[in-house]
């Protein structure tokens, strides 16, 4: 079916207020049509987003509860609790998006539970688990700008879902026409029973749960904290714990409270510095110890210390490692790390935590993008009563979790943890920046940097499969002179040792990831965004010398910047 027809069907049929209608007569321009509806949101990444307009290829009302009902049908095919936990941040739209998904399960028999108010995603991955859930739902796009919201799936498992449930969900979802009317409105669902609020004390043993990961033997009262929770759901949770561990707090004030156009700070990313720009402002005047920001859903973190004249923004790799070497060494210091220890990063992310892990006799385990696959390895190890055994998981784009009671990465606790790191280091001396670089000197400069490359218009995804596949057939055999000494295709699932010519079988599920090592130089890694219309380089470059390691960075950038469309 073609965009036109899309929208031709949009016109006639569906069940549009005056100010809908208008709009969508007001599409008057080939582009406009076929960006709304050249295509069908695709449910990927446990989910859909998009940006919050009409259209088959957008996020609206039509588009959400179709999502729900296909969600709905598969949970209704299978064994599992036909029940359902739903959360929400505080973006536009998001709470009216959480009541359209309860009503479509609630009219398939399906008990609902909901909370009250704007909840991290990590709790609403608790929630699945300690409510017994079939499956969950966070209505959030993450980090986006504020035009885009997002609909997450989560399992019973409190993982996101992972492919093999997600493709059924999408076909179910295709079969299913659009302009289905509810059956009920939620306020009726809630009189009957089948849907109810999430009780406050799930948050008091929430929080309980997160403290029980603390592995400080002191309080943290020695830190002053600047904390930013970006206009998102970090601010209640956040500062509870933070309040807990003894930790002195300000606040950034124009980003206290929920704003779903983020106007402060109009790209909520953690991973760029721009998201801390308020902070730095006040930070100039106070003169904190940490600066610490949550992104609007609370599962990943940002910090960044004061360094000079201004400030070190660590990046998510630097906190990942820092964390890794922060949580094997107390635990190895008083004896609690477990027996044959498991620690978790994604592929993309810095193989210097490796080298950390090995100080402690602790092999990393490196899986694909995506926080799901690192539950994954959390899941497998509980189903042989060993989820003990999971000591970390992290992956480069900030996302960290400590403890099991999570399946999904968790703002949370790794702010809890974090804010103990840097108390501790103050005591000693120091600060995270200085922690990161002894490291470095110790271990290799491992220079980090992702390049992005954001497709327009209505062709993005196809620019996106051809830029891949044009890879794919022409793969350097080196890179900066450097020549690649392992070829690594998870599309194929085929390991090359360039060397020897020994070919490998890769164990990870399929992925559209190509990945190049430069022997002991470095690495790149090439992948299309999940979540955006994004190809993304993720490039390391490793030299004892920082200046070499840099240099080298800058020069992969480069070079493989010629590569992108």
């Amino acid at each position: 079916m073609d965009y036109l027809t899309r929208y031709d069907i949009w016109c006639k049929e569906a069940l549009l207020t005056s100010e809908e209608r208008e709009a969508l007569l007001a599409m008057t321009a080939e582009d406009d049509r076929k960006g709304a509806f050249g295509a069908e949101l695709q449910f990927g990444t446990a989910g859909i987003r998009g940006i919050m307009d009409l259209g088959t290829n957008r996020l609206n009302d039509y588009t959400v509860r179709r999502t729900a009902q296909g969600l709905a049908a598969w949970l209704c095919s299978t064994e599992l609790p036909r029940k359902c936990a739903i959360g929400y941040d505080s973006r536009h739209n998001s709470r009216l998006y959480a009541e359209i998904c309860a009503c479509a399960l609630a009219e398939r028999g399906i008990h609902v539970y909901v909370y009250h108010e704007l909840a991290p995603t990590p709790m609403l991955s608790y929630a699945v688990r300690q409510l017994g859930c079939g499956c969950g739902i966070v209505v959030s796009a993450s980090h986006n700008a504020g035009a885009y919201n997002g609909i997450k799936c989560y399992g019973p498992d409190g993982c996101q879902m992972t492919d093999e449930p997600a493709a059924v969900v999408f076909h179910m979802i295709s079969e299913i026409p659009y302009f289905v009317p509810a059956q009920a409105d939620f306020a009726s669902y809630m009189e009957q029973g089948m849907v109810e609020y999430i009780a406050p004390e799930l948050w008091d043993a929430y929080y309980d749960r997160v403290l029980q990961e603390r592995i400080a033997t002191e309080p943290a009262s020695n830190l002053n904290l600047l904390y930013t929770p970006l206009c998102g759901t970090g601010n209640k949770p956040c500062r509870e714990i933070f309040r807990r561990i003894g930790a002195n707090v300000d606040i950034v004030k124009v980003q206290e409270q929920p704003d779903g156009d983020f106007k402060t700070c109009e790209y909520p990313n953690p991973e760029t510095d721009a998201a801390l720009n308020e902070s730095y402002k006040i930070a100039r005047e106070t003169h904190p110890d940490l600066i610490l920001g949550t992104d609007p859903d609370c599962d990943r973190v940002a910090v960044a210390v004061p360094w000079g004249d201004g400030f070190r923004k660590l990046s998510g790799n630097e906190l990942g490692c820092l964390l890794m070497d922060y949580i094997l060494g107390e635990l190895s210091a008083q004896g609690k790390l477990p027996q044959e220890p498991v620690a978790v990063r994604s592929i993309v992310s810095s193989p210097m935590a490796d080298r950390i892990a090995e100080r402690y006799g602790v092999k990393v385990k490196a899986v694909l993008t995506g926080f799901k696959y690192i539950g994954g390895e959390i899941l497998d190890l509980e189903g042989r009563g060993e989820e003990h055994r999971f000591v970390f998981g992290f992956e480069e784009s900030c996302g960290y979790l400590k403890g099991t009671y999570a399946r999904d990465k968790d703002a949370v606790v790794a702010s809890m943890l974090t804010c103990d790191l840097a108390a501790k280091l103050k005591r000693e001396g120091m600060n995270l920046a200085e922690k990161m670089d002894a490291l470095y000197e110790e271990l290799g400069w491992h220079e980090a940097k992702v390049v992005s490359c954001e497709l327009t218009g209505p062709n993005a995804l196809e620019l996106s499969a051809k830029f891949m596949a044009d890879f794919r057939a022409n793969v350097p055999t080196a890179v900066c002179g450097i020549p690649v000494t392992e070829f690594t295709d998870y599309g194929t699932r085929i390991t090359r040792n360039l060397l020897t010519g020994e070919e490998s079988p890769v164990t990870l599920p399929k992925s559209n990831v190509i990945t190049l090592v430069l022997g002991d130089k470095g690495s790149v890694i090439v992948r299309p965004s999940g979540t955006e219309p994004k190809v993304k380089l993720y490039l390391t470059a490793v030299d004892h010398d920082r200046a070499k390691a840099q240099q080298l960075l800058q020069s992969l950038a480069e070079e493989m910047s010629s590569f992108l469309p």
